[in-house]
C-alpha cells in the first residue's frame, strides 16, 4: 500500500503532515515506511532527526550495490522506518526519478503502508510512483483571507493535483493545515472541497507554535507533544486515514 502525499504551493506543512500521519500508524503497530521523495530540495530527515546519516536514498539511486535496508533507519520515538534524501549537491545531481518506482516496488512487500513525501508543485520527481500507488493525499494551508476568493483558491490547488491522482486512478484525500480561521469557516470551506470537487476532507489540523518546536527536536508533533491541539488533530486525521485505507 502506498500513498503520495502532495502540495501545490511551498510551506503548507507536506513533510509534517507526512512525519505525523506516518507515525500515528507505526503507534497503532502497522509496519510503515517513509521515503523522501523530493529528490533536489530533501527535508524529511530534519522531521525524524536523520538529517546526517551515512547512507540515504540518494545513496541508494546512485549506486545499485548499496542494500536499500541499509538507508533505512527505524526512528526510536515513533517506530516509523524512514528512508531520508541527502540535502548534499553532490548526490542529488544526475538522479533518475524512474530508479525510484523499481526501489519502491522491491519494498512495498516488506511494509503495510509507504509514505512518499513529494515535491511542492506538479511532483516530477514522484511522478513515475504514482503508476504503484494507491492513495494520494494533498496537503493544504488555511491562510487568513476573504472566504470566497479563499475557497476559489483552494478548490483551484486542490483540482490541478487531482487530475494527478484520477490519472492513475488513485483514491484522492484532502488535509486542511496550518488553520487559524474558525470551526464554521473550516467546516465550509472542507464542506465546497467536498460537495464541488467530490474529494474527502479526511482532517484539517490548527496553525500551533510547538509544530517548529517538534521538528527541531526531530519528533513529530503527535509524539512530541500528544496533547497539543496540531497533535490531536493529527490524530484525528490519522484514525479517518487508518479507516479509509484499512477499513
Amino acid at each position: 500500500m502506498a500513498v503520495i502525499v502532495v502540495t501545490g504551493r511551498g510551506g503548507a506543512g507536506k513533510t509534517t503532515t507526512t512525519a505525523n500521519l506516518s507515525t500515528y500508524l507505526a503507534m497503532r503497530e502497522y509496519r510503515v515506511l517513509t521515503v523522501d521523495g523530493d529528490l533536489y530540495l530533501p527535508n524529511l530527515g530534519f522531521h525524524f532527526g536523520l538529517d546526517t546519516v551515512k547512507y540515504t536514498l540518494h545513496s541508494v539511486l546512485k549506486n545499485p550495490d548499496i542494500d536499500p535496508e541499509w538507508a533505512i533507519y527505524k526512528h526510536p520515538e515513533t517506530g516509523v522506518h524512514v528512508m531520508p534524501g541527502s540535502t548534499r549537491l553532490q548526490d542529488v545531481l544526475g538522479i533518475s526519478p524512474k530508479k525510484l518506482v523499481d526501489l519502491l516496488e522491491g519494498l512495498k512487500y516488506k511494509f503495510g503502508i509507504i509514505f512518499v513525501d513529494s515535491p511542492t508543485g506538479i511532483p516530477f520527481d514522484t511522478l513515475p510512483t504514482f503508476e504503484i500507488a494507491n492513495y494520494q493525499l494533498i496537503v493544504v494551508e488555511i491562510e487568513r483571507s476573504p472566504i470566497y476568493s479563499f475557497e476559489t483558491m483552494v478548490e483551484n490547488e486542490i483540482e490541478k493535483l487531482k487530475v494527478l491522482g484520477e490519472r492513475y486512478n488513485l483514491n484522492i484525500g484532502v488535509v486542511l493545515n496550518k488553520v487559524r480561521e474558525s470551526a464554521d469557516v473550516v467546516e465550509k470551506i472542507a464542506n465546497a472541497v467536498e460537495d464541488d470537487l467530490d474529494v474527502p476532507v479526511i482532517g484539517w489540523v490548527p496553525f500551533d507554535y510547538r509544530v517548529p518546536e517538534s521538528i527541531n527536536a526531530g519528533i513529530p508533533i503527535i509524539k512530541y507533544a500528544p496533547k497539543s491541539d496540531a497533535a490531536m488533530a493529527f490524530q484525528e486525521a490519522g484514525e479517518v486515514l487508518e479507516g479509509w485505507i484499512f477499513g
